[in-house]
């Protein structure tokens, strides 16, 4: 009997660890598609991140606590209003646990692009946001392309040259090995 319970414990034990190994990983690696997810607006509605595929697409990942975070944010206005970011969509995901205070970030630095708030962590989790800020750089189609953690000024010459090598020139091609 007790060499029974002992048994059926280790097909238990091991049983439940395979599972956990077998559960597939929920960050959506480079080269590879994002899934589809609702996004609720801070500073406008509601969307579904597919409705931003079709051109290629900047999404910044970030917390009003933090300050490269903001800092990074002010760039990254200033790139939706350079000339040569007309064909890129820019958006921004707030990973902050109380909406009120992504909400007053936004305010203060005076938002125009999309920003939303992912309080059950869906984005940041598909995103693979392990630290912050975390700019994800996406194809045309919707693919992961590139992940760059760390704050940049997004409208200084060597990110441009960046986002023209990246999104430009391989957002209709192969992702990159």
């Amino acid at each position: 009997m007790v060499r029974t319970i002992q048994s059926a414990l280790l097909l238990c034990i091991v049983g439940t660890a395979c599972t956990a190994v077998a559960q597939p990983s929920l960050e959506v690696p480079v080269g590879e598609k994002l899934r589809d997810a609702t996004l609720r607006g801070l500073n406008g509605p509601e969307r579904n991140l597919s409705e931003f595929f079709g051109r290629p697409l900047i999404i910044n990942v970030w917390a009003s606590w933090c300050g490269p975070c903001r800092a990074e944010m002010k760039s990254l206005e200033r790139l939706a209003w350079l000339d040569e970011s007309h064909d890129l969509t820019i958006i921004g995901i707030s990973t902050d646990d109380y909406e009120d205070r992504a909400v007053d970030a936004l305010t203060r630095s005076n938002a125009t692009i999309s920003h939303f708030i992912d309080a059950n962590l869906l984005m940041e989790k598909m995103l693979g946001a392990s630290r912050l800020p975390l700019t994800v750089l996406v194809a045309a189609d919707g693919r992961v392309l590139q992940r760059i953690y760390g704050a940049r000024e997004w409208d200084a010459p060597a990110a441009l040259a960046l986002i023209d090598r990246v999104l430009r020139s391989r957002s209709d091609d192969a992702p990159a090995p």
